[in-house]
């Protein structure tokens, strides 16, 4: 159970910019008080990087003609690209967590994206639970095995991340979707969708990924836009902290 209202708060948006996107997140976090409701986002993103919090960007063999369009992630990790992806963060009261530990609780959030994926006719699962895959270390997220990664055909698909404070969890991840058109950086950031013949557009798959969240945890979703506190926090954050 990752709820205990019965309604979800549901922000949506568009083709952001790296630094745009982990702004947002962060404010989304920050401002998080008790007896708020749970926050689901859904969003995409102009052709960019990220990077984990604790990560340097010189230490990964990257070039890029994306005009400076990189940001640190409030999680860790090493470098993701994205631009054909459509991401989602979650914000939800950590006392709802607390009985379980990072991976149980990935196990549990996690459950609407194996749904998603089934959703879809591929057969999906956790890296733990699979026959054939080991865990490895490596410097891009998406090639690298974690515990609770999910596999699509025992390919590694997308991937997620935490982070915890004494008021919420924040986790967030991506669905790939096209294959990119840059072979150098295709090479790096793993399997989407359509490697495994699924074509569909962005809307497709928002409305798909929202009616396995809803499905998967019985709850109501009420759609809103940032709040001027937020908004505010977002304004600030954007003053230079994501700058690599």
């Amino acid at each position: 159970m990752i709820h205990e209202k019965s309604s979800y708060r549901v922000i949506l948006h568009e083709s952001l910019n790296a630094k745009e996107n982990m702004a947002i997140d962060e404010a989304l976090l920050s401002s998080y008080e008790d007896n708020n409701a749970s926050i689901f986002r859904l969003y995409s993103w102009e052709d960019s990087f990220t990077i984990g919090v604790s990560q340097k960007f010189e230490n990964y063999p990257i070039t890029s003609d994306y005009k400076g369009n990189y940001a640190k992630r409030i999680t860790g990790g090493g470098v993701l690209f994205h631009g054909h992806d459509l991401s989602y963060s979650l914000v939800i009261p950590t006392k709802l967590l607390s009985a379980f530990n990072i991976k149980e609780s990935y196990e549990k959030i996690c459950m609407f994206l194996l749904n998603f994926y089934k959703k879809l006719g591929l057969d999906a699962k956790y890296v733990k639970d699979s026959d054939n895959a080991k865990l490895s270390k490596s410097e891009y997220c998406q090639v690298g095995f974690e515990a609770y990664d999910i596999l699509v055909n025992g390919k590694k698909i997308g991937g997620n991340a935490q982070r915890r404070t004494k008021k919420a969890i924040f986790q967030h991840g991506s669905i790939p979707i096209f294959k990119n058109k840059n072979k150098d950086i295709d090479e790096k950031i793993g399997y989407t969708l359509e490697d495994f013949n699924i074509k569909l557009d962005y809307e497709k798959v928002k409305t798909l990924l929202i009616e396995s969240f809803q499905e998967s945890f019985e709850i109501e979703l009420n759609y809103s836009k940032l709040t001027l506190k937020e908004e505010n926090k977002k304004k600030l954050l954007l003053k230079g902290k994501y700058d690599i």
